[in-house]
């Protein structure tokens, strides 16, 4: 893709979607961590549903070191993989207090050493908390990224890294939400609504349902 035609996307993206930023509802810095770890293979929405009950009364690190693995996973029970996610919750919490005075760190590489933490959750962190220029590619990213021809990749490490190379400045920050909204809700897996579409003028994808 040409770099008017990226200008142009992104500047399309921006005009539809006001408020790009996530779907998670969290607290604070460290809710928000919560809910990025517990959202793997599940949707926001289901997340949501859960941790509303959770943050008005745990959320900090001591709350979850306090109630322990078993007592969260009976809070998250409902969320796909809970036993696994009650576990990475449980131990980064004792780690951010043992390591960081209970805050989270506004460092990459911090957060990646955090049980659970990879780096789509590391980079979701940075840039929806701290309000960093990361981009993190999920399925939705991933997917908008290699259709449209604009950071085609074979894996998510490969499209993050053509992302940061063609993204224009001005969208860096806000490049992750833009894509990840457009996918979620335009650009669908099985069903893109590509009548509707804002940037479908600029998209490579053979496949347009037009």
């Amino acid at each position: 893709m040409k770099s008017g035609e990226i200008n142009s996307l992104f500047k399309n993206l921006s005009k539809i979607i006001k408020n790009p930023r996530s779907d998670l509802k969290y607290k604070n810095k460290f809710t928000l961590l919560v809910s990025v770890v517990l959202s793997a293979q599940c949707t926001d929405v289901n997340v949501n549903n859960v941790t509303k009950n959770i943050y008005p009364k745990y959320n900090k690190p001591e709350h979850f070191v306090k109630l322990g693995r078993k007592k969260i996973e009976k809070l998250i029970k409902s969320i796909g993989l809970f036993r696994n996610k009650a576990k990475s919750v449980y131990l980064l919490s004792k780690q951010l207090i043992e390591k960081h005075n209970g805050k989270v760190p506004k460092n990459f590489d911090d957060l990646l050493a955090l049980p659970g933490v990879g780096r789509k959750t590391a980079n979701v962190v940075l840039n929806e908390g701290f309000g960093l220029p990361t981009i993190a590619v999920d399925t939705h990213i991933f997917r908008v990224s290699n259709r449209t021809g604009l950071a085609p990749g074979k894996n998510p490490d490969q499209v993050e890294q053509a992302l940061y190379k063609v993204v224009p400045k001005k969208y860096l920050k806000d490049s992750h939400h833009l894509l990840l909204l457009h996918g979620r809700y335009t650009c669908k897996s099985r069903t893109p609504s590509c009548k509707k579409c804002v940037i479908v003028k600029y998209c490579k994808y053979n496949q347009k349902r037009l």
